[in-house]
Order: structure tokens, then sequence, then C-alpha cells
């Protein structure tokens, strides 16, 4: 087993900290990922990313989740849902190779669907069978593959996958936190239990901040955090991007944002103020809007614009005409522990950014402007506005370019080796001049 392991040494780092000089990389291993989001989910998932990152140099086995009895009945007609019934029909067609190193498999039990049990006592019962027809397929597709020794990867499934450390034997088992799933009441009926419990009972805890560390290491003092990836190609500063016609006539300063624009992520009783005290700026959301947002008074201000949802690859042309970018996020259980991804998109341009100041934004406090008062917003964009030039738009670039996929996975197998030392043997051990 620990032959099959190998560690460099490299001349650069991330997180916990930008000052270690080791970068250690896990090779030749067997991994089994299993999560919320299925391989074909239309949208980017950070899950997909870390595998697709584990099978430059393992083999990955990616699990969807399971299809429920209601989901099976109620949305036969959703395409992906349709999909699914439709591989289902044969049983050998439910593993799917999606590259050399990497596989995807679409579970062929059912499971039965719990979540409006009451008691959590009677859901721990249903949920243990429908863990054992989990993992059933998860042991049919592992034997298929040879896969053997594997770390098995839970991307925040706690209820599908609670049992599964007992069930499948793995050789780690790593619970990776992403979003504070405690403030929906979906995930929190049963979840405010058995999320601690798996946590818990895991080898160890990856969070993407610092603030779901923190909340992990109540549980588990093998808590790791291990940043962010982001996929920025498409954010070029140096291309000629270009200028769409529903933003070309618009005055400036232009204050931008971008993404989905609902009362729960973005503050629109600070929004409001600002664009009401500073009319002479010019607020532009490129995005879809939440019906609290349709219908706020915000929406009549001449200097607000609402241009709507826009196809990922012309989000860089509409980002390329901001003057100041901003996220301004109420602070709320969900927000204070959420990385927000546009922020390193915002910075990949080169724009000034001003922020909603909570824990996980301090990891860009040296690039972006952190604020919580409408005051504190109109102030920092006066100082975005002013202080801008080439230099700063450098360092923000710069920044950016250290939030990969790459470097949030090797943080990962540097948690690895942490909690498990056996896992790098002098054998292995290997020296890169970087």
């Amino acid at each position: 087993m620990l032959s099959r392991l190998s560690w460099a040494t490299q001349i650069d780092a991330y997180p916990p900290t930008f000052g270690n000089i080791f970068c250690i990389m896990i090779k030749n291993r067997d991994i089994i990922i299993v999560g919320l989001q299925p391989w074909d989910i239309p949208i980017g998932s950070n899950c997909r990313n870390i595998a697709i990152e584990f099978a430059k140099h393992n083999r990955v086995l990616y699990v969807n989740s399971p299809l429920d009895s209601n989901t099976k009945i109620s949305q036969k007609k959703n395409p992906l849902v349709a999909k699914r019934l439709e591989l289902l029909k044969e049983k050998e067609n439910n593993l799917k190779q999606v590259s050399d190193n990497l596989w995807n498999l679409y579970p062929a039990n059912t499971i039965r669907s719990i979540n409006w049990i009451p008691s959590t006592g009677v859901f721990r019962k249903f949920n243990r069978i429908n863990n054992v027809r989990f993992a059933t397929d998860i042991k049919e597709a592992a034997k298929k593959l040879n896969f053997r020794d594997y770390i098995l990867f839970n991307d925040s499934d706690m209820f599908r996958s609670y049992h599964l450390k007992e069930l499948l034997n793995p050789a780690i088992t790593i619970y990776y936190s992403r979003d504070n799933l405690m403030v929906f009441k979906y995930w929190f009926k049963h979840g405010h239990k058995l999320e601690p419990e798996l946590i818990k009972k895991s080898s160890l805890v990856v969070a993407n901040s610092q603030h779901l560390t923190n909340i992990a290491q109540k549980y588990n003092p093998n808590s790791f955090y291990v940043g962010q990836g982001c996929d920025l190609s498409m954010f070029d500063p140096t291309e000629d991007y270009n200028v769409p016609d529903d933003i070309k006539n618009i005055r400036r300063p232009v204050i931008g944002y971008i993404g989905t624009i609902f009362s729960s992520r973005l503050d629109v009783e600070l929004l409001t103020k600002i664009s009401e005290k500073k009319p002479d700026w010019s607020f532009v959301f490129v995005g879809q809007t939440d019906e609290v947002f349709s219908k706020a008074s915000i929406q009549y201000l001449p200097n607000v614009h609402f241009l709507g949802h826009k196809d990922g690859s012309l989000l860089p042309d509409y980002l390329k005409q901001f003057d100041v970018a901003i996220n301004p996020q109420p602070v709320n259980e969900y927000t204070i522990g959420n990385y927000p991804r546009k922020v390193d998109e915002y910075l990949a341009m080169g724009k000034p950014v001003v922020a909603t100041k909570t824990d996980t934004m301090s990891i860009f406090r040296e690039v972006v402007y952190l604020g919580i008062t409408p005051e504190d917003y109109i102030h920092l964009i006066e100082k975005a506005l002013k202080e801008d030039n080439k230099e700063l738009q450098k360092k923000r670039i710069e920044v950016a370019a250290t939030h990969t996929w790459e470097r949030s996975v090797q943080a990962i197998y540097e948690a690895i080796i942490k909690v498990d030392p056996s896992f790098a043997s002098k054998q292995s051990l290997k020296t890169m001049v970087s």
C-alpha cells in the first residue's frame, strides 16, 4: 500500500498558510467519492473539480447519489432523472468511464424517501437500510474496477453515506465541508445530530473556509482548512472582450455584481441605501433575481440596472466593464462560512473588489476592501476608485491565480499525511526541484 504513494516537496504552498514549503502529492491510489451532486449536474461543483484533480495521479470512482422512490415518480420527466432511469434498465451499463483514471457510477438500487420521518431515532433505522443498498452498489463497482485499500471522500453526504465507513471499510475516510447545511430546515431536521456524529467518526475533515473548519474542529480535532479552488481560465484581463449592448451606454463609474441575486445572499437594504446616496454611480447586477429583489424599491432607482441572467461564457464581457466589483452579502449563518468564488473571478480580471467582512473573506484582506455598513461600502468604493492602478491590478491577479484546484487538493493530501504519517513512508519520499 505504502509503495503506491509519493511525496514531492517544492518551494510553494497553499492552505493553511502561504508559508509552508511542502507540497504533498499522493499518487497511484484508489479513491471513491460520494456526495450530494451527480457528475452530470449542469452547474459546476467543488466535488467534480476535486475528482478531476484526484484523477490526474490516482484512479477515481465518482458515485452519483442513488435515486429515491419519491424522485423516481415525481421527477421522472426531469432530463437528468429520465437519463438515470434509462441507464438503470440495464444494470451492467450503470458504470461509465469518464477518462483514463475516472469512472462515474449510477447506483442501481433505489433508496426510500425518509426525511419526512419526524423521529430521528426512527429515521436512523431506515437510513441504515438505505446505506446498505447504496454500499452494495459501490462494492460491486469497486470489485469490477479492482479498487483496493481505497480512500473514501464524502462531499457532505451526511445521510446516505453515514454508515459507509463501517460498510465499505476504506483505508481512510474524509468528510468534506463546503457549506453550512444546518441553516436549511431539510438538513437540520436530522442532520444536526447525524452530521456531528459523522464528522467525529471520520478519519479527518477538510473544509473550504476557516469558519467551517472551526465548526468541524468542535467534533473532530483532525479538521483542516484546505481552501477553495476555482477555474479561472475564462477570465483573462489581457483579452479584448466584447462590450455587451445593454451595458455600453450605462454611465460610469460602474459598480457591478455578477451572480445569483437572492436576498439570502445579497443585502438588499444595504444596496438600496448606497444606491440612493450615490446617484452619480451606476449599479449593475447581472444574474437571476428572486421575488424579494424583484419587488424591492431598488428596482425603481434610475442609477440601478438589473440586466438579468446571462450565459456563463458572457460573464467576462460584463465584468470587464466594471470599475468596481462588489459582493455585499448579509452576515448570516450561511454567508459567514460561504466561500464566494465570484471574488476570485473579480480578482482574476484585476478588478477592485469591495465585499462584506466575514471570517471567510479575511483571507482576501490584502487585496479586497472589506466593510459592513452602507457607510463602509461608500467609503471603500470611493477609495477603490481612487487607488486603482496597474500594480494593484497585478497583485489581485496573482492572488486569484493561487486559488487553484491543484493547490486545494494538495492541501487535502497534506491533511491525510498529518493524520496518518504512515501514508508517507521513507520508501515513498521523493524530492522535486521546482
